[in-house]
């Protein structure tokens, strides 16, 4: 499902306008990825968690050349389902 489809299936079960809609959802997308960058994390209860994963800088080696390389440090943002989400599938 991508963005337009759906705005109209939020429209639809809340009986918002597809602008208001459309408003909600980027500002709920916003605030996760504000909430994100400030090293938080969001949840929601029923569905989960939006937090920060962090990799430390490690050794790791060039494939083609089996050199010896070093990986920098990064973050990567991820979702982890409640239990009653999981439970549905």
């Amino acid at each position: 499902m991508n963005k337009p489809a759906l705005i109209q299936k939020i429209s639809e079960k809340s009986g918002l306008t597809k602008k208001q809609t459309e408003e909600a959802l980027s500002a709920l997308v916003d605030v996760i990825t504000e909430t994100l960058k400030d090293d938080d994390k969001v949840q929601i209860v029923g569905f989960g968690t939006f937090e920060l994963k962090h990799r430390p800088e490690h050794q790791g080696l060039n494939p083609a050349t089996l050199e010896p390389i070093t990986v920098k440090a990064s973050s990567t943002p991820s979702f982890k389902p409640s239990k009653a989400y999981k439970e549905l599938f």
